[in-house]
């Protein structure tokens, strides 16, 4: 017993030559970055104001490839674009909708 007690201690602490070693994980943060793309295929197929619909599709889908890709500020770039696109071509499609209502309405008015 005194035996082991001897080459336990001539042995000591078992020793590692390599120096201790951390692991580092980086969590990314998943912002959302909305593309706007059903936004845009809505004013592409029903609206559709001097082609700006179609424009936004367009800016759309390269903001779902960029965000696709991990790009996050390419895809914000595109969305923001996509988004005022979309804005001004529904501002425009219901400015048209309703000269398109009102306009005949008058005209007949005038004949009467």
């Amino acid at each position: 017993m005194l035996k082991e007690e001897h080459e336990v201690a001539a042995l000591g602490a078992p020793h590692n030559p390599a120096p201790p070693t951390s692991t580092v994980i980086h969590i990314r943060s998943e912002t959302s970055v909305p593309d706007h793309v059903v936004w845009s295929l809505f004013n592409t197929l029903f609206i559709n104001s001097c082609c700006l619909g179609l424009i936004a599709f367009a800016y759309s889908v390269k903001s779902r490839d960029r965000k696709m890709v991990g790009d996050l500020t390419g895809a914000q770039a595109y969305a923001s674009t996509a988004k005022c696109l979309n804005i001004w071509a529904l501002i425009l499609g219901i400015l048209m909708t309703i000269l398109l209502i009102i306009i005949p309405i008058l005209i007949l008015q005038a004949y009467q």
